[in-house]
């Protein structure tokens, strides 16, 4: 064989090789190159070429298009077209894996290819998704916004959890992505990623006031679960609730709120999955079509529906005609094979939720051990940046000791924690101490019609629900930001001898809450803030020095006092603000007919008034209230025009409105003590 012979062997072998790489390129999804670990492949001729087609679909805007299989030649036409379409930004899209995809692409031809190019593609691709992202932390499905359910908040297919998996990744640091935002982006990645889980956690679905799943796609305003196409009617998701769950199970420190998530996602999963059926294909004829149907299968593997109505969890099945069907066969051809009705997916949830939980046991017993805690120690930290013994509020109350014999003091470091946190009846003698009044900020969200447990669902909405007497509280803000939709508690105390001392009460209607027949609570230079009913039970409860602020023309107070209890509210030495524009403010309305409510030595602004109280058309309760003043001021006392049967008290029957003899000596002893800790 002749040298020139050689090489032209040598040629014709490079050739084939290129060509069998080139076919096995071509054969495969774009999906399956995106996630190839092939690092010599990334480093290839090929995948540089494959690269400059990634440059050319990518829009200006930041984003790409879906189902394009990127990896396929182009003609020279097909370049110029796309060339034409990059300041088209209409079909730009998560759906499917778009421009998430294309990024992780880029990330991984970077690691081999350092081109700057592949570096500014990435991260204009990230500032688009960031960009897309609404402030309520959710992900449309194209963006910019496109009219019809392609707004909606975008569960579907996995398209937020893969946006929402990436943003963690960047910011974990976890070189999973070999491209590096600046700290600034990182900052803004990081802030993103809050903001989706907390759109995950708000989105969750309520039934009766048990956390369950979601739906494949949500209301961008509402947040409810939302229709898309004509046979994808609102329901419960089998299949996207899956990669949700095991989103919210990857964050490492989870909250409570995120715990609760997780635990109401896998009792629902537990709760609907299907035993003992497979969904089989089966040839029709002679033609190669095949049918889908769901046979009976003892040994089958758990599976679940891809839709369950809202309130049963039962599995419909819709044609394009939108009418729910109880069962598979009952739908057309073209739907019943066309579309995947059924999953497996939340196996994955259930096979890693004990290995999950275990992890957060050990976690919780190892921080309770740091400064013994879970023997002698009184004293235990909270602060969300990973700096004390806890970094939820709610992890160090039931790490606390049940009924302990001394007083447990939980220090929480400002920061704002949104939690929903309840003081169980068998942690008494708790003492929570913020930072400062205005940087330790407990918050939450829920409201009457959020909660949904019909008529009693106020008492649900708290954001801190006290049950365990001897509580004292003191530099905390508290607050219920779901605004003004209805009843909405920020504190709701159910326990006898619970003082706060320097703490803000914020929200709107039934903002504070005080319960219990014979409970005596005391709240000390506080700031309680309302639109109607904002301090309302029927606790005995004195307010000493505090600031009362009315957002809204309506009621302060709405008593519930048991007949035989002495005293009711008592305010002394308060002020009573308004918000600009509040001119008609009531002192207070009776909730029960033997309310009782007193204002001493207070000052009124011009907002209250004239008449004062008001029976709630109640006319009985005009005999049977108690409602009271003494020596107030301010423009809004108006004593001559108050209604006739209310009270201004002598200074004899004001005597009897002591401290003492309102709480009890021992109570008051108690707080003196807290006061100089």
């Amino acid at each position: 064989m002749t040298l020139f012979s050689k090489k032209h062997c040598l040629v014709l072998v490079f050739i084939l090789l290129h060509l069998v790489v080139t076919a096995q390129v071509h054969n495969q999804s774009w999906k399956q190159i995106t996630e190839s670990n092939d690092e010599n492949w990334f480093a290839s001729k090929e995948a540089i070429r494959v690269a400059e087609n990634v440059l050319l679909y990518q829009r200006i805007i930041g984003g790409w298009p879906k189902n394009i299989q990127m990896h396929l030649p182009l003609s020279e036409a097909e370049r110029q077209k796309f060339l034409v379409l990059k300041n088209d930004p209409t079909d730009c899209t998560i759906d499917n894996g778009a421009t998430c995809q294309e990024l992780l692409f880029l990330s991984k031809i970077y690691k081999k290819n350092p081109d700057e190019r592949y570096k500014t593609a990435f991260l204009k691709g990230l500032d688009y998704l960031l960009e897309a992202q609404y402030d309520n932390g959710g992900w449309p499905q194209f963006f910019p916004l496109i009219k019809g359910y392609y707004s909606h908040i975008t569960y579907n297919d996995d398209a937020m959890v893969g946006v929402l998996e990436l943003l963690k990744e960047l910011k974990n640091k976890s070189s999973f992505y070999s491209i590096v935002p600046s700290t600034e982006i990182l900052q803004k990645v990081e802030k993103a990623f809050n903001k989706g889980i907390d759109c995950i956690l708000k989105t969750q679905h309520l039934q009766n006031g048990v956390l369950t799943s979601w739906c494949a796609q949500h209301d961008e305003f509402s947040l409810l679960p939302a229709k898309a196409r004509a046979y994808e009617l609102p329901s419960l998701s089998g299949k996207e609730s899956a990669k949700i769950t095991l989103l919210l199970m990857s964050i490492e420190k989870p909250t409570q709120e995120i715990i609760a998530s997780v635990e109401g996602a896998v009792q629902w999963f537990e709760k609907t999955k299907i035993n003992g059926i497979e969904v089989q294909s089966m040839a029709i004829g002679n033609d190669k079509k095949e049918d889908k149907v769901v046979v009976k299968s003892p040994n089958a593997q758990p599976l679940w529906a891809r839709f369950m109505d809202l309130n049963t969890n039962i599995p419909f099945f819709c044609d394009r005609d939108g009418i729910k069907k109880a069962t598979l066969a009952e739908i057309g051809f073209e739907r019943r094979t066309g579309y995947a009705w059924y999953t497996d997916e939340p196996k994955e949830v259930l096979k890693k939720y004990a290995k999950w939980k275990q992890k957060l046991e050990n976690s919780a017993s190892q921080n309770a051990k740091k400064k013994g805690l879970i023997k002698d120690e009184y004293l235990i930290t909270v602060d969300q940046n990973g700096h004390g013994d806890f970094v939820t509020i709610q992890e160090a109350i039931n790490s606390a000791q049940s009924f302990p014999y001394q007083r447990i003091t939980i220090f929480i470091k400002n920061g704002i924690y949104k939690e929903k946190v309840k003081v169980h009846s068998w942690n008494p003698k708790i003492s929570l101490i913020g930072e400062s009044r205005e940087g330790t900020i407990i918050t939450y969200d829920d409201y009457f019609n959020k909660i949904g447990l019909g008529r009693n669902s106020t008492f649900y909405t708290y954001t801190l629900l006290v049950e365990g007497n001897d509580f004292f509280a003191k530099n905390l803000t508290i607050q219920n930001t779901s605004g003004e939709v209805g009843q909405a508690v920020a504190l709701n105390v159910n326990a006898d001898r619970v003082f706060f001392f320097n703490c803000s009460f914020l929200g709107n209607q039934d903002t504070l809450y005080t319960s219990g027949e014979g409970t005596k609570n005391y709240f000390s230079n506080c700031y309680i803030e309302g639109t109607t009913d904002f301090i309302f039970g029927d606790a005995t409860v004195l307010f000493d020095n505090c600031e009362i602020h009315s957002k809204k023309n309506s009621f302060i107070t709405a008593a519930s006092t048991p007949q035989n209890n002495p005293f009711g509210y008592v305010f002394k030495n308060c002020k009573l603000t308004a918000a600009e524009g509040v001119s008609q403010v009531y002192l207070g309305r009776p909730w029960r007919i033997y309310a009782k409510t007193v204002f001493m030595n207070c000052e009124m602004g011009r907002h209250i008034q004239p008449q004062g109280w008001e029976n709630w058309s109640k006319p009985e309760a005009e005999k049977t209230a108690f409602y009271a003043e003494y020596e107030c001021k301010g423009l809004g006392f108006q004593p001559l025009k108050r209604v006739l049967w209310s009270h201004q008290l002598t200074k004899k029957e004001s005597e009897k409105y002591t401290p003492e003899a309102i709480l009890g000596k021992d109570f008051l002893s108690q707080i003196e003590i807290f006061k100089l800790n």
